[in-house]
């Protein structure tokens, strides 16, 4: 064995590609045709359809979200909770959760919710450390987008929650994967190398399939990539780049070695430090709700 080889080093170069390029390979090929997603998502598609319809009445939507009984329990949390209650009276029946939250955040909080299960999946144990690392990186994410959107434009406050909480669904879409393969189970540091090259893309893709709205996708888009930092929030994709880095860049939760200074993310996080308690508060609370 090499003295010089350090632990970790067949993360990168030529070990990495060979681990890594029969998945990639593999994957490439269920996203160019008909894919499937892991069995917990199928409640937030059945929601997301049934709801398409804008004029539905809040009886005839939660006599449709009645028949989700974790979503409905979440829904009755999510009302309640610091985020939405405000000076409210309590939503004591789900009709007012409703009324209260809109159809908008039914429809995220059936898709946190898939979320949180998936990376409670068997598939993924061995990478739990790493899947709730990801997890706790949306829901800041989540919460740093609706709070710059709700301060800073005049941009959906709940469709920026959204763009936040799904920003990295490619990451975890990656992880189901990597479970797959036995040399990847071994090698979490490989996949993690493997996630910061793939995920941006891969998620893109996946949102589209979803029937996410183009203005999500287009939100999604190189939210890992150094940006020149625009002096006013004015777009989603703005939002959603720095509730990013408010929440933590990729390099940062994949515990990689980075320059805390590239791409402008110091300056960022000085900008808008005045929000980051309430960001870590807002996390907290979503925690707790989706737990």
């Amino acid at each position: 064995m090499n003295a010089s080889r350090k632990p970790g080093a067949d993360t990168v170069g030529e070990a990495l590609n060979a681990k890594g390029f029969q998945m990639i390979q593999d994957l490439t090929r269920e996203l160019a045709g008909d894919f499937a997603f892991p069995t917990c998502f199928e409640a937030a598609f059945r929601l997301r359809q049934a709801l398409q319809n804008p004029d539905l009445p809040i009886s005839r939507i939660s006599n449709i979200v009645g028949g989700e009984p974790l979503v409905a329990t979440k829904l009755m949390q999510l009302a309640n909770s610091s985020l939405y209650r405000a000076h409210h009276a309590p939503a004591l029946d789900l009709k007012a959760a409703i009324s209260r939250l809109g159809v908008d955040v039914v429809r995220t909080t059936a898709l946190a919710i898939a979320m949180r299960q998936f990376i409670r999946s068997k598939e993924i144990l061995v990478f739990n450390d790493l899947a709730l690392a990801l997890w706790e990186h949306s829901l800041k994410t989540a919460a740093g987008a609706r709070i710059l959107a709700r301060n800073q434009t005049r941009i959906n406050q709940d469709e920026a929650l959204l763009a936040g909480l799904v920003h990295d669904l490619g990451a975890f879409y990656l992880l189901n994967r990597a479970a797959r393969y036995s040399k990847l189970r071994a090698s979490p540091e490989s996949v993690k190398h493997l996630i910061a090259q793939w995920h941006e893309s891969i998620g893109v893709t996946l949102l589209s399939a979803l029937g996410m709205p183009g203005e999500i996708v287009d939100a999604t888009m190189d939210h890992d990539q150094p940006w020149l930092v625009p002096e006013t929030v004015l777009t989603l994709p703005d939002i959603v780049y720095i509730g990013n880095i408010l929440a933590g860049t990729h390099v940062e939760w994949l515990h990689q070695t980075f320059d805390p200074d590239g791409g402008g993310f110091e300056v960022v996080r000085q900008i808008f430090a005045g929000i980051l308690p309430e960001i870590e508060s807002d996390a907290q609370e979503m925690q707790l709700v989706f737990a």
